[in-house]
């Protein structure tokens, strides 16, 4: 678990394996910048020069993150590693303690990507309320 001062911690190291898909919003969704994610998404990175100006953002982006988001039982790092690779069979949902919404992805394979696509928008946030509730 990684908490520093009840903060979490964003690993610029994770953004920047991220960013290298970041013509899609990856890095953008990690650090809890959903909406420029989207934009990023659909225009693949402001056609690849946004996302050449975030290889130099990321730090800053991280610190910000680090300090938006609460740290506790749940790690943002293995949470958002387990929804990029695993997603679709909901490994992320179970690892949260959603056992049924993780079954449900298993058996739907992440509700044919539209619950994953959700997951892209409001981990951080899933994972901020689920620390903050323990």
């Amino acid at each position: 678990m990684h908490e520093v001062n009840g903060t979490s911690d964003h690993s610029t190291f994770l953004g920047y394996i991220f960013w290298i898909f970041g013509f899609i919003g990856l890095h953008r969704f990690y650090f809890g910048k959903p909406v420029s994610g989207a934009i990023w998404a659909l225009t693949l990175g402001l056609l690849f020069i946004g996302w050449i100006i975030d290889l130099f953002l990321i730090p800053d982006m991280a610190d910000e993150a680090t300090q938006r988001f609460p740290g506790g039982k749940y790690d943002y790092n293995l949470t958002w590693i387990l929804l990029v690779v695993l997603g679709v069979f909901g490994v992320h949902r179970f690892y949260q303690g959603k056992i049924l919404t993780g079954v449900l992805y298993l058996v739907t394979l992440g509700l044919c990507g539209l619950g994953v696509l959700y997951d892209l928008f409001t981990l951080n946030r899933q994972i901020a309320d689920a620390n903050v509730a323990d």
